[in-house]
C-alpha cells in the first residue's frame, strides 16, 4: 500500500488551488488546520493540544516486518489527511468543535536522530523526557495534552507519568490494545528503570503507587500470545478486563458502561489507544501491521464510540500509539477518534453549563 505524499494530498484537498493553512514544517500541516502553538507561552488558554512524536522501537530497518519509516511518520500523516476537513463540525452530534473547545497543536517533542539507531537507558530516557516536557506545558496551561506517536515509553508512559505526578488522589486508565504491554522488563532494552512497549504498563504501576490496578479498564485483548502468570496477576489485582470476546458478547453500550471503574473514587483519567486493536476488523486489511495483528479486532466504530464516550465523561491526557502504517483511512481513523472525544468534551461542558 503507497501512502501519497503531502503535495498530492494537498493538491487534491484544494483543487490545485491551495488554501493558506498553518505548517509545522514543509509537508506537516497543523492537526486540523489549527493554530501552531510554537512556545508554551502559545498554549494559554487551550482546552486541548495536539503533540507529536516520531518515536519508533527497535533500531532495525523494520519493526514488526513493516518498514520502521512507515511507522515514525503517523503524526505527521494523521495531521495531513486532517487538512481534508474544513472545520470543527461533528455533523452526527450537530456541533462544532471548535467553537466551545481552544485546541492548538504544540508540534513535535524533540527527538534526538541517534534514538532511532541506538537504544540505550540515555536515549529513551532523552526521548521520553522530550514528550514528558511538552505534556507538562499543556497541563501547565491547563489542558488536556493528546499525543500521537508510535511506541513505548513516548506515547504512553511519557504521558501518564506527569497526570500522576500532578494528581494528589488516585488515577483511572482506560486502555484498548491487543497486548497487556505487562512483561516485567521490555526487550527493546532489557532495562528494568525503563517502561519500553512490551513491559510500560507494568513499569507504570510499578512506579506511581497512585494509580491503582483496580482502576484500570483493559480492553481488546484476545487470543494466545500472553503470559498467563501476568495476566492473571493482572487480575487478581482487580483489573477490569474486556477482551474482545466478551465486546462481541455484550455489545458496544455495555462496554461504554464498563467504563465506569476508571472514574470510580479517581481524581484524574489517563486514556490509551494501541491502535493495533483493530487487527483486521479495522477500515483497512490487518496485514498492514505486520506481525502485531491478530483476529477479533475492533472495529473503527467501536473505537470511535469508546473515545467518544471518554470525551463525554473527561480525561486528563490521551495517547496513540501502534497507529497501522501506509493506509489513508486509518490516518483519519486517528482524526475521528480525537474528534469525537472532544465532541463528547464539547457537549459535556455545554450539559454542565
Amino acid at each position: 500500500m503507497t501512502y501519497r505524499g503531502w503535495n498530492q494530498i494537498k493538491h487534491d484537498i484544494f483543487e490545485g488551488s491551495p488554501e493558506e493553512i498553518p505548517m509545522i514544517d514543509e509537508d506537516t500541516p497543523t492537526f486540523m488546520r489549527l493554530p501552531h502553538a510554537k512556545t508554551a507561552a502559545d498554549l494559554e488558554g487551550a482546552d486541548v493540544v495536539i503533540i507529536g512524536s516520531t518515536y519508533v522501537a527497535g533500531t532495525g530497518d523494520t519493526l514488526w516486518s513493516v518498514d520502521r519509516r512507515e511507522w515514525a511518520a503517523a503524526a505527521k500523516r494523521v495531521r495531513q489527511q486532517s487538512a481534508r476537513y474544513p472545520s470543527g463540525y461533528v455533523q452526527e452530534f450537530d456541533i462544532d468543535v471548535f467553537e466551545h473547545l481552544k485546541v492548538v497543536d504544540y508540534g513535535n517533542a524533540d527527538l534526538d536522530p541517534e534514538t532511532h539507531y541506538t537504544k540505550t537507558y540515555e536515549t529513551v530516557i532523552a526521548a521520553q523526557r522530550g514528550v514528558e516536557a511538552k505534556v507538562n506545558d499543556a497541563l501547565n496551561a491547563g489542558a488536556v495534552p493528546i499525543v500521537i506517536s508510535q511506541n513505548s515509553p513516548c506515547g504512553s508512559y511519557a504521558i501518564a507519568k506527569p497526570i500522576a505526578e500532578r494528581t494528589d488522589g488516585t488515577v483511572g486508565v482506560v486502555s484498548l490494545d491487543t497486548h497487556w504491554d505487562i512483561r516485567a522488563i521490555d526487550n527493546d532494552t532489557n532495562d528494568p528503570r525503563i517502561a519500553g512497549a512490551a513491559a510500560w504498563k507494568s513499569k507504570m504501576y510499578e512506579f506511581h503507587d497512585n494509580m491503582p490496578i483496580r482502576n484500570l479498564v483493559e480492553i481488546g485483548e484476545r487470543g494466545m500470545i500472553e503470559e498467563k502468570d501476568r495476566v492473571r496477576m493482572f487480575l487478581d489485582a482487580g483489573a477490569n478486563f474486556y477482551p474482545m470476546w466478551k465486546v462481541r458478547r455484550i455489545g458496544i453500550e455495555a462496554l461504554c458502561e464498563g467504563l465506569d471503574p476508571a472514574y470510580d473514587g479517581t481524581d484524574a483519567v489517563y486514556v490509551h489507544f494501541d491502535m493495533d486493536v483493530i487487527g483486521g476488523a479495522g477500515p483497512s486489511p490487518g496485514d498492514i501491521l505486520g506481525n502485531l495483528a491478530e483476529p477479533i479486532g475492533m472495529t473503527d466504530y467501536e473505537v470511535i464510540r469508546v473515545a467518544h464516550e471518554v470525551g463525554l465523561r473527561g480525561f486528563d491526557g490521551m495517547s496513540f500509539i501502534c497507529i497501522p502504517p501506509g493506509s489513508e483511512v486509518v490516518y483519519r481513523t486517528i482524526v475521528y477518534v480525537i474528534m469525537y472525544m472532544m465532541a463528547g468534551k464539547a457537549l459535556a461542558t455545554l450539559t454542565e453549563a
